[in-house]
């Protein structure tokens, strides 16, 4: 068989398989549990920062700045950032009645690039009575570390004439690593809700005809870090919120007329007209199409957000009907009832 002749062969095949296809696919919109569950009764959050350099560490976190190549106060402001692009984003999502940033808690011990010890609960409720919040979000550390990699190279230059020349020249680039770890304190129920760790890394790279030249890539890190610690806040903010997202079903749409005409009306978007049709095929007396109409009446339920009787029509389909594809279906509607309780909280 010559190439040509074979690749007919197996395009012929594969719109083969497809036109004889049992199943056809739809898709449609859910809404999952946010990945950081916050109690329902909760209403005014409070916000710390806690990831300044405590007086122990200070001497090693002067010398850290040095051999990073850390700019004047770029932890303290990228640390300010990453607390305010939290505070925005969850007033974005109009979740909480108060966002409040709270400041100078001079009693709450600091540390440096790792985890500190927890915040003791006890100085947590007074945090929180003193400022009238319920739970309380903490930046527990905040760190930028820099290194550097310089060398000789050549730079293309317009000389006198316009025209471009390659000279010798220096290129330095800089890797920044950006490493936060947030907690969120619920003193209600005296539970950390979440521990949350962020690395990033931001990459730098200048060239000139003089080191001093090449270096001016330090000035725009300055900015790219301020601005990736904003984000990363409103970020870890996002992960409080629930996610809508889509997910995709297979429905059978052969074996009987009453299933390809279902089909027909579901891709026109009539899926009350398909679920007659598939609710009439239960009574089939073929075993495998009322196994395939029993399928199809749990995704008519999923649709419609009956999760319960959509596990029991998958059931049925797969005790009753031994519909193989049921058994799989029945474990993610059971993990989508989990889900939906987890949002009705």
């Amino acid at each position: 068989m010559n190439r040509i002749a074979f690749k007919l062969f197996l395009f012929t095949a594969l719109f083969s398989v497809i036109a004889c296809s049992s199943t056809n696919r739809m898709t449609m919109g859910i809404t999952q549990p946010a990945q950081i569950s916050i109690p329902n009764d909760v209403v005014n959050v409070g916000i710390v920062n806690r990831s300044g350099a405590s007086e122990n560490n200070k001497i090693l976190d002067d010398i850290d700045k040095i051999l990073s190549l850390e700019g004047l106060n770029l932890d303290k402001e990228g640390a300010k950032n990453a607390v305010s692009g939290l505070k925005y984003e969850l007033e974005r999502g109009n979740r909480f009645n108060t966002v409040k940033v709270i400041e100078n808690q001079k009693d709450i011990e600091k540390g440096l690039s790792v985890f500190p010890a927890e915040i003791s609960w006890d100085v947590v409720d007074r945090i929180c009575n003193e400022n009238g919040v319920d739970i309380l979000f903490s930046l527990e550390y905040y760190d930028t570390d820099t290194s550097a990699n310089y060398e000789l190279t050549t730079v293309t230059i317009p000389n006198n004439f316009g025209i471009e020349a390659n000279v010798p020249g220096h290129r330095i680039e800089l890797n920044t690593a950006i490493k936060n770890g947030w907690r969120i304190y619920d003193p209600a129920n005296r539970r950390v809700l979440d521990k949350y760790v962020s690395n990033n890394n931001l990459f730098s790279v200048g060239e000139g005809v003089n080191p001093i030249k090449a270096f001016e890539a330090v000035v725009g890190r300055k900015e790219a870090v301020l601005s990736s610690s904003t984000k990363l806040g409103a970020n870890y903010a996002l992960n409080t919120r629930p996610e809508k997202i889509r997910i995709a079903r297979n429905y059978f749409i052969r074996g009987s007329e009453n299933l390809e005409i279902a089909d027909r009306r579901a891709k026109a978007g009539d899926w009350e007209g398909a679920a007659e049709l598939w609710n009439a095929d239960l009574t089939n007396t073929k075993n495998k199409i009322a196994g395939r109409a029993y399928y199809n009446m749990a995704i008519s339920n999923e649709i419609n957000g009956e999760l319960n009787k959509a596990i029991e029509y998958a059931s049925k389909a797969y005790t009753d009907y031994e519909n193989k594809d049921a058994l799989r279906y029945i474990n993610i509607l059971k993990r989508r009832v989990v889900d939906q309780q987890e949002l009705n909280r």
